[in-house]
């Protein structure tokens, strides 16, 4: 594995032969060269043959160091060229006209330790992608032919200007992002799902497209609970006063992100807490999960996950999807969020493929409620295909991923192409909900 790994980044190094006579060399320009993580490229070849056929290649390490690769198969048009916003991948990781299917097809290199995902950890630094072009066709996995012409492209996470600023605020903690200017900007705290832990990429970009954004811990992250035992959602009322009060923050309400269980939370914070009033719940539960969450002297208790209901493959992937108590049943009605209290908006965002959870059903019961108590405050982008974790355009698709605390290979669902096409457009309709209901 080793000597592999060591010859694969050898290749990546190589420098591109030198062009036969009477041939001008190949080259690949990606435009632009260093631009935001949330936005497109343009990839063109030049100096093929008429019709040649190359396998286009892109590679990146992480922080860590792991190596991810993605490919796709071309052939040039009868002027030697390729346009990858107009020319189909025939195949490789993905078909068909995928301007940037190179991005979201990103996975682990066949020496490295599989089912991981590709997260930024750093908002300051850019992620580095080497985009290399070779000669004839390979499969993924397999040993690629020669460089003929490679470049690099950065991709960024955060936009000059924009500060991120420690937060050590009472009991709140966390990291603050504003826009560069002078405000006010529209808040809005963003929190992920029961990875834990400060994941800051998202919060980074909002803060790129004008928002105030408050990246969220609430469990494994410096002094607060290494694990999920209990919720009190004084906590998320405490971060959401710091933010609405703070003199960057238009007010005079502030908005919420969340996915996962981060979603469900962000359902209990529109509900309970009146300096929330738009809440985006991307493949999150209508009911309170796993731990019990306290406010004041009330208590939602949490639907519970009957491991006996969960399947693995003959691969070792656990397969959860029908693990989750039935938020249906009368005994676990008291778990219910009561959503029609709340006053402001609601954004729900689920994948149909979703495995994690039933999140559409989810989404269909939180609709329901809202309906039944005459309320239309609500909006539901459902994305046939997606699966469950729905990020900022471009970020890899991850079938199978570990899980951080069951230390396995966990089913998400969803299907490379349709999760790409759902992540690029609910996040435009993302910062449409936001900017609407929060000005």
């Amino acid at each position: 594995a080793a000597a592999s790994a060591a010859a694969r980044r050898a290749l990546c190094r190589a420098p591109p032969p030198l062009p036969l006579p009477g041939r001008r060399a190949v080259s690949v320009a990606v435009s632009p060269a260093a631009g935001l993580a949330d936005e497109r490229v343009e990839t063109r070849v030049a100096g093929l043959g008429p019709g040649q056929p190359v396998t286009l290649r892109a590679v990146v390490a992480d922080e860590r160091g792991c190596l991810f690769q993605s490919c796709a198969h071309y052939r040039a048009d009868r002027r030697g060229e390729l346009h990858l916003g107009t020319d189909a991948s025939h195949g490789g990781d993905y078909t068909g006209v995928e301007p940037m299917g190179l991005f979201w097809s990103l996975a682990p290199a066949g020496m490295e330790r599989p089912y991981q995902r590709l997260v930024p950890r750093s908002t300051g630094t850019p992620m580095k992608v080497e985009m290399l072009v070779h000669q004839g066709h390979s499969m993924p996995g397999a040993i690629p032919g020669p460089v003929v012409a490679k470049a690099e492209v950065e991709r960024w996470f955060t936009a000059p200007g924009v500060r991120r600023i420690r937060l050590k605020e009472g009991g709140v903690r966390g990291s603050l992002f504003l826009p560069p200017g002078n405000g006010p900007f529209p808040g809005v705290i963003d929190m992920y799902g029961d990875e834990g832990g400060l994941i800051e990429f998202r919060s980074s970009l909002l803060a790129t497209r004008g928002f105030a954004a408050l990246s969220l811990p609430y469990f494994d992250f410096e002094d607060l609970p290494k694990v999920i035992k209990e919720f009190k959602l004084e906590y998320f009322e405490e971060a959401a006063r710091f933010l609405q009060r703070h003199p960057k923050v238009k007010g005079p309400g502030i908005g919420v992100i969340g996915t996962g269980k981060g979603a469900e939370l962000a359902l209990s914070m529109i509900t309970f807490l009146p300096e929330v009033v738009a809440a985006v719940c991307i493949s999150g539960c209508s009911s309170n999960t796993v731990a019990d969450l306290h406010y004041g002297e009330m208590t939602l208790p949490g639907l519970r996950f009957d491991m006996n209901k969960v399947s693995v493959s003959d691969a070792g992937i656990f397969d959860i999807f029908e693990a989750l108590d039935d938020p249906t049943t009368p005994a676990n009605s008291p778990c219910t969020i009561p959503i029609e209290k709340a006053k402001g908006h609601f954004l729900l965002v689920v994948g149909e493929d979703d495995r994690i959870w039933k999140s559409s059903l989810y989404a269909e019961l939180a609709i329901g409620r809202l309906r039944q108590h005459g309320k239309e405050n609500f909006e539901l982008l459902s994305y046939p295909g997606a699966g469950h974790r729905i990020d900022p355009p471009s970020t890899p698709f991850c079938q199978v991923a570990t899980d951080r605390v069951l230390g396995v290979p966990v089913l998400g669902g969803g299907e490379s192409k349709a999760h790409a096409h759902a992540q690029e457009h609910s996040w435009r309709k993302i910062q449409e909900f936001l900017h609407l209901h929060l000005g």
